[in-house]
């Protein structure tokens, strides 16, 4: 049992300039790394392995938490399990802290648990707000684009949220460039501060250079977050020998699946290693710094099981800059890996 009687380390914010990037043209900083907790804060976890997770990503000045209402499982629960870490060892901090959750995917049975309507974001405001015992998040995103509901109405319903103080911040996740433009005009004109957009960027996963969005943000003044920059760990070496007993893959197969890590892919996967070693890096290092090397990135969230995984990890902000000669070399591998992958999709 971890003691409560948590104080932060006293040189957490030692590498201040290094560690923090301004979210697109808004004041607001976030860590270049920051702790998602889609994984490992569910039911099914242990709350003190949580607390070692939180703990230790805050002393090394990891300050934003990434939430939303369906984390778990069961859903809701890793919002109820952070608030418990917050009332226990962390209210002392809060103002240190960016906190932030979401709503889009359906977290309640019936026609208003889900999507983007008034109705159901004002109620998952408040449902969030009581699990997690805050009184305000300081990011709350729009989980994902809805097809039926008018944008309109989404954005206005943001905005009220940031207008009662449940919120600071509004941004959108799993918006491509075309819906991203519509929801940034419409937040201009009434002052919304709409700042960041969350989505999937990885060396294996370019859509949001494909679908408009990279490039909206930077012409805009958009942040971007981006979750899966390891590929939903592809990227993180564990799979370079095998499949791991205790991975996400032989524990958890919805995401990643264990004909994803053929010959083929391994073999791909192995030479970006390759060029991650030259550089002086392991190969998630390079992967979460071949994402922040893009201006229009603000941070990247990774996920952990250990907390060395959090201190290696934030290596990656030690070497961001990549030679022409190394980026055209990952292209090509990747691309490779790539062909594989939709080759499987089309199977």
């Amino acid at each position: 049992m971890i003691s409560d009687e948590y104080k932060a380390a006293a040189g957490r914010y030692d590498n201040e300039d290094k560690l923090y990037k301004r979210v697109g043209r808004s004041g607001l900083k976030l860590p270049k790394v920051s702790l998602g907790l889609w994984h490992n804060f569910g039911s099914k976890d242990n709350l003190d392995d949580m607390k070692k997770l939180i703990f230790t990503a805050f002393d090394q000045g990891i300050t934003h938490f990434d939430i939303a209402n369906n984390y778990g499982p069961e859903v809701g629960t890793a919002e109820e399990n952070f608030g418990k870490i917050m009332a226990r060892n962390l209210t002392a901090y809060r103002d240190e802290m960016i906190i932030s959750t979401k709503a889009g995917y359906e977290m309640w049975k019936g026609p208003y648990g889900n999507w983007g309507s008034r109705k159901y974001l004002m109620a998952s405001i408040d449902q969030s707000l009581e699990r997690l015992g805050l009184d305000y998040v300081d990011i709350f995103y729009h989980h994902r684009m809805d097809p039926d509901t008018p944008i309109e109405e989404t954005i206005m319903a943001l905005d009220q949220i940031v207008r009662s103080g449940k919120a600071l911040y509004v941004g959108i996740s799993n918006y491509n460039g075309e819906r991203a433009r519509e929801a940034m005009a419409l937040a201009k004109e009434i002052h919304l501060p709409l700042v960041i957009n969350q989505n999937r960027y990885s060396i294996l996963d370019r859509t949001i250079e494909e679908n408009g969005l990279k490039k909206f943000a930077g012409e805009s003044g958009m942040g971007i977050i981006c979750f899966s920059p390891l590929a939903q760990g592809m990227l993180s070496e564990k799979y370079l020998n095998g499949i791991p007993e205790d991975s996400r893959v032989a524990r958890d197969g919805r995401f990643l699946h264990p004909e994803d890590i053929n010959k083929e892919k391994l073999a791909a996967i192995k030479k970006l290693a390759d060029i991650a070693r030259r550089r002086g890096q392991t190969l998630p290092q390079m992967a979460l710094a071949w994402d922040l090397k893009s201006p229009e990135v603000t941070s990247v969230l990774i996920g952990a099981s250990k907390p060395s995984q959090i201190i290696e990890n934030l290596g990656a902000i030690d070497n961001t800059s990549f030679t022409a000669d190394e980026l055209k070399e990952i292209d090509e591998i990747a691309g490779s890996i790539m062909g594989l992958l939709d080759a499987r999709r089309h199977v």
